[in-house]
């Protein structure tokens, strides 16, 4: 079939992103920044949940079996791996994100993934697992009722019906914290913060502004990713109050120009400061159509072993549209390039070979980044 140009959607894609940039204000320092050390830790574990309904490890998951007896043991059961047949019960992996300063008796979430042959751990309970940090000293347990969001319904036939991932699920305030971790902010005479995304531009910016913001010369950019705050001494022994400053102060961060292109969805983002030298493009599509028409050949009357007979005829149609050679003047910002090459009726896939060889000619002076 012949391919016609999606001009809406590349139209639509990119004025988006023009006129959902960032105001002159720009953003707060707490969006693009966090500070050295406030951050979540991973916990992990291993557990059982049980209470599945035929649906657990089968009898040849070894790990299953050899955990259900060591646990069933520390319970006065003394039994081996290899008498437990149950199908009840499944092998997990539990894990959870301890956030910064949780104290003792926070209640945390905890995500639990089967790793055994379970079909669906939905309606199970976890059973009372310690959950670690990289140190390997535990931090919090988890324990309570498992919530899937999904299912896996089967027929006596075979036939079955899933949604979602019924092997893995979430037990909703099921971990309790049970040791915290050390942080002594307020005994901090210097902070650091640390840009998401590191841009020497960005970071002399928030420097000056968190200095014009205080009032002081108590910031200044390191690298192209971290900041040093000294702390001033009527903030001495109460840093959280300078953090909740700083984090509301206002800057526009900078970015170099990029072009990211997905070419398995055929997804192109521009940015706003994406410009291109001059360059004359010219993009023409090549149109095959075949077409199969059914002819039947009749043989003649008294034929000694004839028969009736459907053949398929075969026509190819080649068409190969005009496009005209389409003039782009140096320095244009993004509408007028999209302007351009709607002129030339490409679609979001045409629009991708076009973004590369620009970049090959050296036309197109954004890095271009291909996921």
């Amino acid at each position: 079939m012949r391919r016609r140009p999606h001009r809406a959607l590349v139209a639509a894609l990119l004025a988006l992103l023009v006129f959902s940039a960032p105001d002159a204000l720009g953003v707060r320092i707490k969006d693009i920044a966090t500070f050295r050390g406030v951050r979540p830790n991973q916990l992990v574990g291993y557990g059982l949940v049980v209470g599945l309904a035929g649906s657990g490890d089968s009898t040849s998951t070894q790990f299953t079996l050899q955990s259900m007896s060591a646990m069933l043991e520390k319970m006065g059961v003394t039994i081996s791996p290899e008498d437990i047949k149950v199908k009840n019960v499944a092998a997990v992996m539990v894990t959870a994100d301890l956030p910064p300063f949780s104290r003792v008796g926070s209640r945390l979430d905890a995500l639990v993934n089967s790793i055994g042959d379970a079909k669906t751990i939905q309606g199970g309970t976890l059973l009372l697992t310690p959950l670690k940090g990289a140190d390997g000293q535990v931090y919090a347990v988890a324990q309570g009722p498992v919530a899937t969001g999904g299912f896996l319904v089967g027929g006596g036939s075979g036939d079955k019906v899933a949604k979602n991932f019924p092997t893995v699920g979430r037990v909703v305030q099921g971990a309790t914290v049970e040791r915290e971790i050390p942080f002594q902010l307020n005994q901090k005479e210097e902070l650091a913060l640390s840009i998401h995304k590191p841009d020497f531009t960005t970071a002399e910016r928030v420097a000056r502004a968190i200095n014009e913001g205080l009032a002081l010369a108590a910031a200044r950019a390191v690298d192209s990713g971290t900041i040093q705050v000294q702390v001033p001494p009527e903030y001495r022994g109460r840093v959280a109050p300078l953090i909740a400053q700083i984090e509301n102060f206002q800057v526009a961060p900078d970015a170099i120009s990029r072009v990211v292109i997905n070419e398995r969805t055929g997804t192109v983002i521009m940015g706003e400061n994406v410009r291109i030298a001059t360059v004359a493009i010219a993009h023409g599509n090549l149109s095959v159509e075949i077409k199969q028409t059914p002819q039947v050949s009749q043989a003649l009357p008294f034929a000694p072993g004839g028969r009736t007979v459907v053949t398929q005829e075969s026509q190819t149609f080649v068409q190969e549209g005009r496009a005209p050679l389409q003039i782009v003047p140096t320095g244009v910002s993004i509408g007028e390039v999209v302007r351009a090459l709607n002129a030339l009726g490409v679609s979001p896939r045409d629009l991708i070979s076009i973004l590369q060889a620009l970049r090959a000619a050296g036309a197109l002076q954004a890095e271009l980044e291909i996921m």
